[in-house]
Order: C-alpha cells, then structure tokens, then sequence
C-alpha cells in the first residue's frame, strides 16, 4: 500500500484569477518507494479559532458569531471554511501541488464573518484528506483510498486574507440585505437628496430621519 503524508507549505493569493481565489501549495510525499500514477484528491477545510488568542477589538467584532466572550470556553469550535477538489498528476517521492479556493467577502458567510474581525496574528486551519490514489505496478494497475486520518495544519497569515480582498474589493465590504430593506433605502436617498449609499447608512447610523 502507498504510505502518503501531506504538508501545506504556503498559502497566498492567487494571481490574475476572475474572482478572489487562495492557492493553498501542499507537498505530497509517498513514503514506501511506489510511484504515484494520479490522485483525486478531496480537500476538506476547517478554521480552529479555539488555536489562537484576539484582541479586545477583534472579540467585539466576534461577538455577532461566537456570542457574549465569557462563553467562548463552549461556542469557540472550529468551523467549516470550504471543500474542493484537485488533480494530482503522477509522481515518485514527493511532489507540489496547489488546492485553489474560490473565497467570498460575504459577511452573512461564518468564515467571511471571522476573517473580516481579525486585525492581526494568523488564521489556524486544519485540511483533511480523501480520495482515490491510482498506481501502477506488477501486472497492471492499483487503486487505493487516502485515508480519512491525514490531515495538514495551516496557520494562514492574517495579511494574506486583507491583501486578496484589497485586490477585488479596496477598502469595501459586501452585506447582503432584503429588497424591501434595498429599497426602503433607495426611497430614503432620493427623498433626502443622498448622493451615495455609504452617506445614507452614515445619516441613519448618526440619527438622521
């Protein structure tokens, strides 16, 4: 049987792509000697904020998602961030592959939620493996599952979050509101000669009627 080990060794923002996206680059080693034809592979990703300690100001803007600080002891559990699939094309040893991840600023998102409150420090994640392995050898062909057990750590820098959102989105975030909401807002704007959205939700935020 193949004996493989995963390792994330970077995380960053991918250049270039449609839509904002992070490249998690694994290292894949097989560790018995037998070359690795292809692999499915299936990438579940979990955020562990229990792993890391936050800020006063941070802990305000974590409150709408964690609740009250003084009972995080039980509602401070990790959370899904996203599953994707990748390729891996043959290999003997080790090899590098990068596992790409659509990301959303939608703050009605868990994990856009969490991002937007961290100011600093990283974010701990943990990626579980499955899939399929094909290999050749002997007569012909093998197939073999990843096991369930294997796993990798990432502790993503903070700075890498804000640097791909600042590409797609510069100094701007997203929430998504009813229609009735949108257009109770377009009616305040137009009634009150409002020339933006940010000066309307400015005026209400400061008590305008």
């Amino acid at each position: 049987m193949a004996e493989l080990t995963f390792d994330c060794i970077d995380v960053r923002p991918l250049k270039y792509a449609a839509s904002p996206t992070l490249a998690f680059k694994l290292r894949i080693s097989e560790l018995t000697g037998q070359p690795v034809h292809a692999m499915v592979l299936r990438v579940q990703i979990r955020i562990e904020p229990q792993r890391r300690r936050y800020a006063d100001d941070e802990s305000e803007l974590l409150t709408h998602l964690f609740g009250d600080r003084s009972r995080w002891g039980e509602t401070l559990k990790p959370f899904q961030f996203t599953s994707v699939s990748v390729t891996v094309p043959g290999f003997s040893g080790a090899t590098e592959v990068d596992v790409e991840v659509p990301c959303t600023y939608d703050l009605e998102v868990a994990a856009g939620k969490y991002f937007h409150a961290l100011s600093e420090g990283v974010v701990p994640m943990v990626l579980l493996f499955s899939g399929t392995v094909f290999g050749k050898g002997g007569p012909g062909f093998w197939v073999e599952q990843v096991p369930w057990h294997t796993q990798a750590e990432c502790r993503m820098p903070v700075t890498v979050w804000d640097e791909l959102m600042s590409r797609y989105f510069p100094n701007a975030g997203w929430i998504k509101l009813p229609h009735e909401t949108l257009d109770a807002l377009l009616k305040y704007k137009a009634e009150h000669a409002i020339p933006t959205w940010e000066a309307a939700i400015e005026r209400l935020l400061a008590g305008g009627s």
